[in-house]
């Protein structure tokens, strides 16, 4: 017998199906709309001057939008391919060539520093002690910022007679104590072992293999494309814009020593790029090494870097571990900060998601070791396209 068809019931069960369908693409639809009139008032709260941001589902980027202005005096609008000095998200640059390196059979993380660097690195309280490569990746290798971090000469024996203040008295291994010179360092140890300046290693192995628009040398990029940095005054509520941000040091590159200069470019700090194409690289962290198809480095060297080293700090190689930004969950990544700006990235490995938030200056809130507007800006993606 053939089955009873009603057409009557089946017209209406269309009708539901495609009006429930109508309201799904209305409420998706009119989710950006919500997310950015939240980040417009976070914006305003926080005095924000521009604000980019990306978010990554799976392999894509499912979400970009840049608010607020480029630059305040020439009254330019910030756009999604506006770029950034990133500050310290930069480290994760620099430690992952580290673990090309390592994975080239190249280095060591347990290698001594000493051996790799051209001079001797001891902490004169444990003059026995190694300090590695694993040391300064994760903040514990005992040296401090105290002698400045932009140039070798203030940790080299030979040419600071005050090299000795640049080590605490912690032992070398114990204690998480952050330090740009460690990443000032680790860029000089990647020029020594792989023969390139460490800028055109990090385009040749990093970004260019992944497509992504970016770099340290100021005169290799498009410098119309360049958010001006502004620095808040809290007396005055104004902003300044910072002129040393994207400091070429075209005298200092054109007298370069390969092996000793690698601080020029900061790989403690000085990548430069948009918040898409970081979000396109935090992609590849997600996603454990690879990316589109792209492999960076193994699986094994992107999960060292995530799992951390100093336990109660819950930082890795270059890249922490927080439960603090959105409660409940558990993110990895990084922040940074200088010349006034501050950048957030941030991912779940696990559920392959992540977000990259930067301003190029605001009122500087802090909780929890975190820029307010970004934290809050993170937990309206969140709220708005992946819980």
């Amino acid at each position: 017998m053939a089955p009873f068809y009603n057409f009557k019931s089946s017209y209406f069960v269309a009708i539901l199906l495609l009006s429930t369908l109508r309201l799904a693409a209305q409420s998706t639809a009119a989710r950006p709309a919500a997310i950015e009139a939240s980040i417009n008032e976070l914006m305003q709260k926080y005095e924000a001057v521009g604000l980019s941001v990306a978010v990554v589902k799976k392999r894509e980027v499912i979400y970009s939008r840049a608010f607020g202005q480029k630059d305040i005096e020439r009254k330019e609008p910030l756009t999604t391919q506006s770029i950034f000095r990133i500050a310290s998200i930069s480290k994760s640059f620099s430690a992952t060539s580290i673990m090309q390196l390592v994975e080239a059979g190249k280095l060591r993380l347990d290698d001594d520093v000493s051996n790799l660097i051209g001079f001797k690195v001891r902490n004169p309280h444990y003059p026995e002690e190694v300090i590695t490569l694993k040391m300064l990746l994760s903040h514990t290798s005992s040296l401090n910022d105290s002698q400045g971090y932009f140039q070798l000469d203030v940790i080299n024996p030979q040419t600071n007679p005050n090299a000795a203040k640049c080590y605490s008295a912690n032992q070398p291994g114990s204690t998480y104590d952050y330090c740009n010179l460690n990443f000032n360092i680790i860029g000089t140890v990647i020029e020594r072992v792989s023969g390139e300046r460490f800028d055109r290693y990090v385009y040749h192995h990093i970004l260019q293999p992944l497509g992504l628009y970016g770099g340290y040398c100021v005169d290799s990029l498009d410098q119309t494309r360049f958010a001006t940095l502004y620095e808040y005054n809290k007396d005055t509520r104004e902003m300044t814009p910072s002129p040393m941000a994207y400091n070429p040091r075209r005298e200092e590159i054109r007298n370069y020593v390969m092996g000793y200069s690698a601080p020029i470019f900061s790989p403690t700090g000085g990548m430069k790029i948009s918040a898409e194409d970081l979000a396109r690289y935090m992609a590849m962290h997600m996603q454990y090494g690879r990316s589109q198809g792209t492999k960076i480095m193994s699986r094994k060297s992107a999960k060292r870097m995530q799992t951390p080293v100093a336990k109660a700090e819950r930082y890795g190689l270059a890249l922490w571990t927080s439960d603090k930004l959105i409660p409940g969950v558990t993110l990895k990544g990084h922040t940074g900060s200088a010349y006034g700006l501050y950048s957030l990235m941030a991912f779940d490995p696990k559920k392959k998601y992540g977000f990259v938030a930067i301003t190029n200056g605001c009122n500087p809130i802090a909780s929890h070791g975190y820029n307010e507007l970004l934290a809050s800006t993170l937990r309206v993606l969140y709220e708005g396209l992946i819980e």
